[in-house]
């Protein structure tokens, strides 16, 4: 049996805990994705599919593939980043690729849009239209930033 989802979203969120893992649960409630097992997958978006005009109320527990990067630190005053693109095709799939370091939102963003432009070098496709979504958090005491593609 083969699922092809229809729709996506796209988020990013930077956030604190107490905690590394604790930050990053907050990053993912933050945007929206916190209550759900998040299915990680590669980085085809299927053909046709739409951008969610609203966030979507995923039932709790629900498994949501999702393409994301993500990182945390505890070091006080430490910037991370991460950023996830979609790159469109004009009439097939998509390429989502993701991001994450100690950098700026700026500079994931930057390496998102190369990435994107080498998968569609790199596949003989044309890239018709990108869009990409970062995020940046300086650290106080544990920080996390995650950005992601979920589909459904």
């Amino acid at each position: 049996m083969f699922v092809k989802p229809e729709h996506f979203i796209i988020v990013a969120a930077g956030a604190e805990g107490d905690h590394a893992l604790t930050a990053f649960d907050n990053c993912l409630l933050k945007a929206g994705i916190g209550n759900v097992n998040l299915v990680r997958l590669s980085s085809i978006l299927p053909p046709g599919c739409k951008e969610a005009e609203k966030g979507i109320s995923f039932p709790p527990g629900a498994f949501v593939p999702t393409a994301y990067g993500s990182i945390n630190s505890e070091k006080k005053g430490e910037l991370i980043a991460a950023a996830v693109g979609i790159g469109f095709s004009e009439d097939s799939f998509g390429v989502i690729m993701e991001h994450a370091g100690y950098c700026s939102a700026e500079s994931a963003r930057a390496k998102v849009e190369e990435m994107i432009k080498e998968a569609f070098a790199n596949r003989g496709q044309a890239l018709k239209d990108v869009k990409i979504k970062s995020v940046e958090h300086r650290v106080e005491k544990a920080g996390a930033v995650v950005a992601a593609v979920a589909l459904w």
